[in-house]
């Protein structure tokens, strides 16, 4: 018995062994799991806190713990201005504060209305800051928000980036450049110099501010890689994720192989689409010197119990750089053509040739384009003012179909009336029927409008301003 009584004995030990070893690696193996649960559960009970107690606020620009997050379902098509401050609703009963200046979104609200469009959008944005001041839609049918949507063409808007990239190759900008045709399309022809038929001659800038296509289109050919071009269009945002307060669905930016095709997107005829929230943001960063900097419509958000879950941060964002100081500085000028002798010099003058915006120099770029099968015209306006010292940059979209009232410059100018009449300029007067704040001018007898019919100066002759026929902004 005493042999068998051992055996059994060795067993046990030996078996109650490895039942030890196999506890050791088991524990082993599930204390990270443990460890990672014993985080999240207590990460989960400190938000919870957090929305129970509700009084503690979050700091500048942090979103709080709050599930959903503090921006989600935030409806930007329906800005109230009724009060002092502008809100729009988000998730349940979320008040969202915004920037939006409510004199300055009643007014963009007012003139797309006015010019009884098939669609379109402002956007102003405060230059220092980033700010949004404006955030205007109108649109058929179902309540869209137009300013975030990417399915216009460019059209000439694109020369900005073609002139950037010209500018950084080195392209001599007070030489001129002869061409002849292109007013409406690009046609290999157009591409080619011809002394007998290129009769007109113009500057970089000239060219921007008339929106001349050939000369971009054979620049681009002769001075632009496929590669040069496309990566100034990439800095400059076209098919990026650009971060602001709602997700902004990207532009898009096709480079063709073709010399042709190539040509014509260099001038702006389609191959690249743009929001005009992305209008803004790229002259927002011309404005600044080159410096891309993030733009924010939320000012706070309010829950329920109405705690504050969020705030704006208030320093200055930059995302990235550009476009070098220099090379924004020489668009930014080139720009200034377009207001002061190009394709708004009609918008932003009255029949007798005086500007609305007195002593104000504006920088913009005009964009036209037609898609000919749906009988659509695009209309853009996007730029900034003052033009040496900017305080805001907008960018107007206007999209008829069939018989047109107002294209996207005329908006532009009345927006920008309103702006600096609004802040106190008594040389600006403001479009008519336009609400305005007490502190600014009150204006006795109504002001000419910058209408596509060109105002209503009396007993003042139209100012004739001798342009060639490629100087209209025509197709592109």
């Amino acid at each position: 018995m005493a042999p068998r009584y051992r055996v059994s004995y060795v067993e046990l030990t030996v078996r109650q062994g490895f039942a030890l070893f196999a506890a050791a690696v088991l524990v082993a193996a599930t204390l990270p799991f443990v460890r990672k649960h014993d985080e999240n559960l207590t990460s989960l009970l400190s938000r919870a806190k957090l929305v129970v107690a509700g009084s503690k606020k979050p700091s500048e620009g942090q979103l709080a713990a709050v599930d959903p997050p503090p921006l989600t379902d935030l409806d930007l098509t329906s800005i109230d201005t009724r009060r002092e401050v502008a809100t729009a609703p988000a998730f349940g009963k979320r008040k969202v504060e915004l920037t939006v200046d409510p004199i300055l979104q009643e007014a963009a609200d007012t003139l797309l209305r006015r010019g009884e469009m098939h669609s379109g959008a402002v956007v102003m944005t405060d230059v220092a800051s980033g700010r949004v001041l404006a955030w205007s839609s109108v649109s058929p049918g179902r309540r869209q928000d137009v300013v975030l949507e990417p399915s216009a063409p460019s059209a000439s808007v694109f020369k900005i980036v073609t002139a950037s990239a010209l500018v950084e190759q080195g392209v001599p900008l007070n030489e001129k450049y002869c061409y002849g045709g292109g007013e409406h399309n690009l046609t290999l022809r157009d591409l080619e110099a011809n002394e007998e038929r290129d009769k007109w001659c113009a500057t970089v800038g000239m060219a921007l501010g008339r929106s001349i296509n050939a000369v971009f289109a054979r620049l681009a050919l002769q001075h632009l890689q496929r590669d040069k071009l496309r990566a100034a269009a990439v800095r400059l945002g076209y098919a990026q994720d650009i971060p602001f307060d709602v997700v902004v669905p990207p532009s898009t930016l096709e480079v063709p192989d073709d010399d042709l095709e190539y040509a014509r997107m260099a001038a702006g005829f389609w191959h690249t689409t743009l929001s005009p929230f992305q209008a803004v943001n790229l002259a927002l960063t011309v404005a600044n010197g080159g410096q891309m900097i993030r733009q924010r419509i939320v000012e706070r958000v309010l829950d329920e119990t109405n705690a504050t879950i969020y705030e704006r941060p208030k320093e200055r964002q930059v995302l990235k750089r550009s476009l070098d100081e220099r090379t924004a500085w020489a668009v930014g000028r080139m720009m200034e053509q377009t207001v002061r002798n190009g394709t708004s010099f009609q918008s932003f003058h009255d029949r007798a040739g005086r500007p609305y915006l007195p002593d104000i120099v504006v920088a913009g770029k005009t964009g036209t384009l037609t898609e000919k099968k749906s009988d659509t015209l695009y209309t853009w306006w996007v730029g900034f003012a003052p033009a040496r010292q900017p305080e805001v940059a907008i960018s107007v979209l206007v999209v008829n179909r069939g018989a047109w009232r107002v294209k996207a410059t005329n908006v532009a100018a009345d927006v920008l009336r309103v702006y600096f009449a609004d802040k106190g300029n008594t040389a600006v007067r403001p479009p008519p029927g336009i609400r305005m704040r007490a502190k600014a001018v009150e204006v006795v007898a109504a002001p000419a409008t910058s209408s596509a019919k060109g105002g209503s100066a009396p007993a003042a002759e139209k100012a004739t301003l001798k342009f060639d026929p490629s100087s209209d902004d025509g197709d592109g």
